[in-house]
C-alpha cells in the first residue's frame, strides 16, 4: 500500500493547498466571505472524505528525496500574469487533484470517490465564479451621465441626483475641485449608494485614489491629470478609466493607452470651462468614424435644446452638468435627454 499512500498524500495536499489559495483570494481580495467560506469547506470535506486514507499513513509514506516528480517544472509554472492566472492555475490544481484522489479512492473499494467527484464537479463551478468576480470592470456606451458639482445644483444635491437616476441617467460623474480628501470620499459613498437603486455606475473626477477607497466604478482623467498608462498601472482591471480628448491627437493617444471611454469636448460654450473653444458637432462626428467602438461621452454646454444636433452626427453618449444640476424639475430634463440618448441596452 505505500505507493498508493505516496499518491494519496501528494494528491491531498496539492488539493488542499489549491484551495486555500483560492479562499485566500475571494477573502483578502474580493472580502468575499460566502466564497470563502465555500472553498474553506471543501478543504475540510476532502479531509474528512479521506478518513480512510490515515493522515499518518499518507505521512509516513511521503518521500520527498526520492520523488522523481519534484524537479519537473511546466512550462508556465513559474508565469502568472496577474491574479485570474493564480486562480486558473490553482483551480485547475484543485480539479486535478480531485480527480486523482477520486480514481484512486476507486482502486481501495472506498465509497468515499463519489464524495470526491462531487467535490471536483463543485471546485469547477466555485472557480468559475471566482474568476467571474474578478473580471476588469470595462465601461459600457452610457446614453447620458450627470457631471455632479453641487455648487451648480439649483435644489439639493440629494434631489438632483435621485431626479436625474428616476430620469434614466446611467452614470454619474463627482466633480468637485479643491474639495478635502475626505469630503470626497464621503460623497462618493452616499453617490454609490443612491446609484446602485438603479444600477447605474459613479465615476469620480480625477482622484483615483478617492475612487479606489470608495469603491466606485471608475475615475475621469483630464489632460492634466494622472495619465491613462499611470492608473492603470495603480488600479488594474478593477477601475473604469475614462479620459477627456480636446483633439484627434489626443484621442489616439488616450485610446492606444487603454482608455476604456472618452469624454470628448468641448461641444458648445460652456459656463463650466468658459476657457475652452468650442469644437462643435463636428468634432464628435471624427471621434466616432476613427473609434466607433470606444465608449464616448460628448460634454460641453450640452442641452436638450442642442443635443440632436449630437445625435444628428453619431454620437452615443452625453455628459451634461448644468443642463441637469440647474433644472427645476432633474428627472424631467433627464428624461428630455435620455429620449434623444437611451442606453444602447434599452
Amino acid at each position: 500500500m505505500r505507493p498508493v499512500q505516496r499518491v494519496f498524500d501528494a494528491a491531498t495536499n496539492r488539493a488542499l493547498e489549491a484551495a486555500r489559495v483560492l479562499e485566500d483570494v475571494a477573502r483578502f481580495l474580493l472580502d468575499d466571505a460566502e466564497m470563502a467560506g465555500a472553498f474553506k469547506s471543501m478543504r475540510h470535506e476532502v479531509a474528512a472524505a479521506l478518513g480512510g486514507a490515515s493522515h499518518a499513513g499518507r505521512v509516513g509514506a511521503r518521500d520527498v528525496e526520492h520523488d522523481v516528480g519534484v524537479p519537473i517544472e511546466g512550462a508556465r509554472e513559474s508565469v502568472r500574469r496577474g491574479v485570474a492566472d493564480v486562480v486558473r492555475a490553482n483551480g485547475s490544481r484543485l480539479g486535478e487533484a480531485l480527480r486523482t484522489l477520486e480514481e484512486m479512492l476507486k482502486t481501495t473499494g472506498d465509497e468515499a470517490w463519489s464524495r470526491v467527484e462531487s467535490l471536483r464537479y463543485r471546485s469547477y463551478s466555485l472557480t468559475a465564479q471566482l474568476l467571474e468576480r474578478l473580471r476588469p470592470v470595462t465601461a459600457r456606451q452610457w446614453g447620458v451621465c450627470l457631471v455632479l458639482t453641487e455648487s451648480l445644483c439649483a435644489r439639493p444635491w440629494q434631489e438632483v441626483v435621485d431626479g436625474a437616476l428616476a430620469g434614466g441617467v446611467a452614470c454619474i460623474q463627482l466633480r468637485e475641485k479643491g474639495w478635502t480628501t475626505s469630503a470626497l470620499l464621503k460623497r462618493t459613498e452616499s453617490l454609490l449608494a443612491r446609484a446602485a437603486k438603479f444600477g447605474a455606475t459613479v465615476v469620480v473626477n480625477d482622484r483615483i485614489d478617492v475612487a479606489i477607497a470608495a469603491g466606485a466604478h471608475g475615475v475621469h482623467l483630464g489632460q492634466d491629470d494622472l495619465s491613462v498608462c499611470a492608473a492603470r498601472k495603480i488600479a488594474g482591471g478593477t477601475l473604469i478609466i475614462g479620459a477627456t480628448v480636446h483633439d484627434v491627437s489626443e484621442a489616439g493617444a488616450a485610446v492606444a493607452a487603454g482608455a476604456d471611454y472618452c469624454g470628448v469636448g468641448a461641444m458648445f460654450e460652456t459656463a463650466v470651462k468658459p476657457e475652452r473653444t468650442p469644437a462643435g458637432p463636428a468634432w464628435i462626428r471624427t471621434f466616432v468614424e476613427r473609434h466607433p467602438r470606444t465608449p464616448h461621452l460628448a460634454i460641453g454646454g450640452i442641452t436638450a435644446a442642442n443635443a440632436a444636433e449630437l445625435r444628428a452626427a453619431g454620437c452615443r453618449g452625453v455628459a451634461v452638468s448644468s443642463a441637469l444640476c440647474r433644472a427645476a424639475d432633474p428627472e424631467s430634463a433627464a428624461r428630455e435627454l435620455t429620449a434623444l440618448f437611451p442606453c444602447p441596452s434599452e
